[in-house]
Order: C-alpha cells, then structure tokens, then sequence
C-alpha cells in the first residue's frame, strides 16, 4: 500500500454497519421475546434476499425484505396476526434510534476538512442515512444522500456504483467506496472506484474477493491516512 496514496475527489460512505452501529439491535428482538442473535442472522438474510433478486435482474425495497425476513424468523416465537406485526415494526423501528460508531463523528470532519467531497450510498432507505446523521450532528458534512432504490439494483451490482457515479459527476476512478463489507468492497473495485476496508474487528478479508486499496481501522485513520497534513 501506498504510505500516502491520492486523496479521491469524493468519498462513498456505505451505511449500515458502516456508519451506523448495529449492535443495539440485538436488544430489539429480545423485547419480543426472541433470542439476541437473531439480530446478526436477520440482517444476513434481509442482504442474501436482497443480493439474490438483484442477481435476477430486479429490485426489491430494503424495508420490504427487512420485514418479511423479520416476520418469518419470528414465527416461532410470536402467533400471527396483529402480535406479530407489532412485533416486526418494533424490531425495525430500531433503525430509527441506532447512533454512529465513535470514531465517525471525528473521521467524517477531518474527511470533510480535508476538502473531500462525501456522499452515503445504502442498500436501505436515503432518510434513514439522513435521519442517522442529523442526530449525529453530521448531517451537514455529507452533500448528497445516495439510495439503490434509484439505482435500480442493490450493491454489489454494477449498476449502483455507476448511479454513484453519475450522481456525483467524476471519473469512478476519482471516488473512493469505504465500507466494513467486504462484499461491497469488491463490488466497487469491479465497478473501477477505489476501496477502503473499515475493519474495526481485525477480521480477515476473504482471499476469493477483490482486495481493498487500503485497510483502516476507523474513519479517523482512514482521514489521516489520506491527509497526513491534516492529522
């Protein structure tokens, strides 16, 4: 790796997981009396769904298959019918209360001070990125809010890197996709923008996908790494 590789002109923010700390989540099923693991399973189902109809070719909403997926895992746990349903919406209104890692607050400035452009790019819904970042206080550093839902395919198709893309109005080349998923990762660098790995767990990155320009451990050292003026 580059001790100090190029800054890009524009930072592409993945979102959930990324930004958003997913943990409390757990805390969410355990509410409806379903076990705490659930949580990591659902997600992994609602992005497996999500990722097969994009290979089909067609496009379904995140919240669609998030509640679907939640409703079915619930099933042994919760009867049919109205308390059921209530229990699904208050696992996914847990989206709506979710806070950002610590290091994002911080990493996102510095990226914003260092003259990088930075737009988020989900799989979910434009106003949940929106909603996340406002109570953040960090709505203001991002300048566009960027949805697959008019892409029109889910990451890692090549057709939601490419509404990036033209959205922002640079070369791919120019931009960098910055995500904890390795999947998304690989998309991107297929799409020809650069990569970061954000692993804050110190995982391995899987040896069959494309590998990442650069691995960080947090969106701080992501901006010194890019802007080691600015440190």
């Amino acid at each position: 790796m580059d001790e100090h590789p190029r800054p890009p002109q524009v930072v592409v923010l993945d979102v959930n997981e990324t930004l958003s700390d997913m943990s409390p989540m757990a805390a969410r099923w355990e509410d409806v009396g379903a076990p705490a693991h659930l949580a990591r399973q659902w997600f992994a189902e609602v992005l497996r769904d999500g990722f097969a109809v994009a290979a089909a070719g067609a496009s379904v909403a995140f919240a669609t298959v998030a509640a679907a997926t939640a409703s079915r895992l619930l099933a042994d746990v919760q009867p049919g019918g109205e308390e059921r349903e209530a229990a699904v919406a208050h696992v996914i209104a847990g989206f709506g209360v979710l806070d950002v890692h610590p290091d994002v607050p911080d990493g996102l400035r510095a990226l914003r001070a260092s003259g990088t452009r930075l737009v988020t790019l989900t799989n979910g819904s434009a106003s949940v990125a929106v909603d996340l970042l406002e109570r953040a206080g960090l709505r203001d550093e991002v300048e566009a809010f960027l949805s697959v839902e008019d892409a029109p395919r889910w990451k890692p198709a090549p057709e939601a890197y490419a509404y990036a893309v033209r959205r922002c109005g640079v070369p791919a080349a120019e931009m960098m996709l910055v995500a904890v998923h390795p999947w998304d990762v690989d998309g991107a660098a297929r799409a020809g923008l650069r990569t970061a790995w954000v692993d804050r767990r110190g995982t391995d990155y899987p040896a069959f996908l494309t590998p990442p320009e650069l691995t960080v451990a947090s969106l701080t050292e992501l901006a010194r790494v890019l802007d080691p003026a600015g440190a």
